[in-house]
């Protein structure tokens, strides 16, 4: 029999009142939930499994957030503009809009998610909406609703209708009794965030819905993400992207984590790329459902140094943050990922000069514009 969840009157308060930009709805609902043994009676029925088309139909979750947009072009020059089909919650920019398909769609709205994926008969279902560490600490009823519970439709849906389904994880998987130099893929989870333990919950389900419903789960953990198109969101890692936009328009930058604070960190086109690349491997290939993707590991000072070459003027402060420092060292400083570079090929291309040198090519040419017009 279908499962009833109901989100608790607190949250409802708190989705009310709270906006948080991340692919869910600001309004309460009821989430009608079909348990994955249905999956025998309906999946034959509603789904087009990869095999009949000639490209998988994709749909986004939480795609206005800082990865969404850029895994919908690269996908869109893979398979086709009107194959994935971006969506969110929030009102999309303009470019975003004419850019191709974009819908409104709530993930704690069970059956709306569904009659999305059976309409459009979405074989691949990438899901981004989650809470990021900062922000999800400071509102844990909420980010409990969006990423366990949101989770929780998107695996049931998955698992119905025979959807190959991505979900991100992310160094916050891990906690202070991890080993942090490197943190091989399989160790001791034992996060001290939300978010961190939300993710936990997330890899585990995967895995156990891929072994006991045959759900096509695939899973990486991301390390830092920077990127030049989007504004920071409330990561703890997001000082990296903040140093580039202050860098640009006032000169000064005060970090809110340690100096000597090392974190893995990865270029956004490396994170697209290997996204698609998992998501194209051979089932076959892979002998694990989640991985570690790495490309490097800095801290704010070694960025700090590597930006003062192109903007020398550039003053750096520290003004330490508690309540990120205390994540940041629960955290990998390096991922081991030679699972991912031997199972399905995963490589690099962006280290730390690169990495600098392309944002500030991105962003300095928007600075430009923005003061043409």
């Amino acid at each position: 029999m279908p499962i009833v969840k109901t989100v608790g009157r607190a949250v409802s308060q708190l989705l009310q009142s709270s906006g948080c930009g991340c692919g869910i709805s600001v309004v309460p609902v009821r989430c009608i939930g079909v348990s994955p043994r249905q999956v025998a009676s309906d999946a034959s029925f509603h789904s087009v499994s990869f095999a009949e088309s000639d490209h998988p139909r994709v749909l986004i979750t939480g795609g206005l957030g800082q990865l969404g947009v850029g895994l919908a072009k690269l996908l869109r020059r893979r398979f086709g503009k009107s194959n994935v089909i971006l969506s969110d919650i929030r009102k999309p920019a303009d470019n975003v809009f004419y850019s191709g398909p974009f819908i409104y769609a709530d993930i704690l709205d069970y059956k709306n998610l569904r009659e999305i994926v059976v309409n459009n008969r979405i074989t691949w279902l990438f899901h981004y909406s989650a809470l990021l560490s900062a922000v999800g600490e400071a509102n844990v009823p909420l980010a409990r609703a969006v990423n366990i519970t949101g989770l929780h439709n998107v695996l049931d849906i998955a698992a119905e209708h025979n959807l190959r389904l991505f979900v991100p994880s992310t160094i916050g998987a891990f906690g202070p009794t991890s080993p942090r130099d490197p943190t091989p893929d399989l160790c001791i989870q034992r996060p001290r965030t939300i978010y961190g333990v939300s993710k936990v919950h997330a890899e585990l389900m995967g895995e156990y819905y891929h072994y006991r419903y045959g759900l096509d789960f695939r899973c990486l953990r991301y390390p830092g993400i920077i990127s030049a198109d989007s504004q920071p969101g409330g990561g703890t890692t997001d000082y990296a992207v903040q140093i580039f936009h202050d860098a640009i328009k006032t000169g000064k930058f005060q970090c809110n984590l340690k100096p000597d604070t090392r974190l893995p960190m990865m270029y956004i086109d490396d994170c697209l790329k290997a996204t698609l690349e998992v998501m194209e491997a051979p089932a076959e290939a892979l002998s694990m459902r989640t991985y570690n993707i790495s490309a490097m590991s800095f801290t704010p000072e070694e960025l700090a140094q590597e930006v003062q070459k192109h903007v020398p003027e550039l003053q750096v402060t520290y003004n330490v943050d508690e309540v990120r420092q205390a994540i940041a060292d629960s955290w990998p400083m390096n991922f081991d990922d030679r699972n991912a570079r031997r199972d399905w090929g995963w490589k690099h291309d962006y280290d730390l000069p690169e990495l600098v040198t392309t944002m500030f090519s991105f962003l300095g040419s928007e600075s430009r514009i923005a003061q043409a017009n």
